[in-house]
């Protein structure tokens, strides 16, 4: 079966997709700055199987952010509307899912374990690893217990606890207990759940670390200057 493979250099260049971002919320548009384009063939009397694989740098237009995107395709992978389509299996590096951009720098405020938690958990969910994700929400409130020596023989009794010491409010608390609840059928059910699913939950995690350890950092650090001026009352 003869094969013949074709490496074209920016056949794709110029080209703008709907991607999600790294930086900006949501998806935004992105241009193909230069690519590396191939296209492959292989044939015999009865049969033609053909192939493509764009490798693109792309541009964010919106902030300018410089990433990469592999495009796939083939001809088996076929689908069909009034023009007919090819079926694209598509990958963002860095990794990412629209809607989920991580708390970025910020990281810095957050002490060591609960950083690395933080940041596996993210990478989990951004690499469309649903149950791993799932499970590493459910550790990061495990970790972040511990580091607040909550007390309880469980984590539900620890995020409890975390009332009883001013760490969280009863409200809090329990829309905690539904991502405890989502981390316990991830991790012994094998469940995956939704991006959508995901996505919130993480975006309450993240709100969960600014309120106990991001913003009281960076009060203490913005208001120091000015308390050694306040007047003695």
């Amino acid at each position: 079966m003869p094969l013949t493979i074709d490496y074209l250099i920016n056949e794709t260049q110029g080209e703008e997709h709907s991607l999600p971002c790294i930086k900006c919320t949501g998806k935004t548009t992105h241009k193909v700055l230069t690519s590396v384009d191939v296209r492959g063939n292989e044939s015999d009397d009865d049969y033609l199987f053909s192939w493509s694989t764009d490798n693109q740098i792309i541009q964010c237009l919106g902030c300018k952010t410089i990433s990469f995107r592999k495009a796939s395709s083939n001809s088996e992978d076929y689908g069909y509307d009034e023009n007919g389509y090819y079926d694209v299996d598509q990958k963002l590096y860095p990794s990412r899912i629209d809607g989920i951009k991580g708390i970025g720098n910020e990281t810095r405020y957050l002490p060591s374990k609960v950083r690395q938690i933080y940041k596996e958990t993210l990478m989990a969910l951004s690499n469309q690893a649903p149950v791993l994700a799932g499970i590493g929400l459910r550790a990061l409130l495990e970790t972040v217990c511990k580091e607040k020596n909550a007390k309880g023989h469980n984590l539900l009794k620890k995020i409890d606890n975390l009332i009883s010491i001013g760490v969280l409010t009863s409200a809090n608390a329990a829309i905690l207990h539904k991502i405890r609840t989502l981390g316990n059928v991830a991790a012994h059910k094998v469940k995956p759940h939704s991006d959508t699913q995901l996505s919130l939950a993480m975006d309450i995690v993240e709100h969960l670390l600014k309120n106990i350890y991001i913003l009281p950092k960076q009060v203490e650090s913005e208001f120091e200057v000015e308390s050694e001026f306040e007047d003695d009352v």
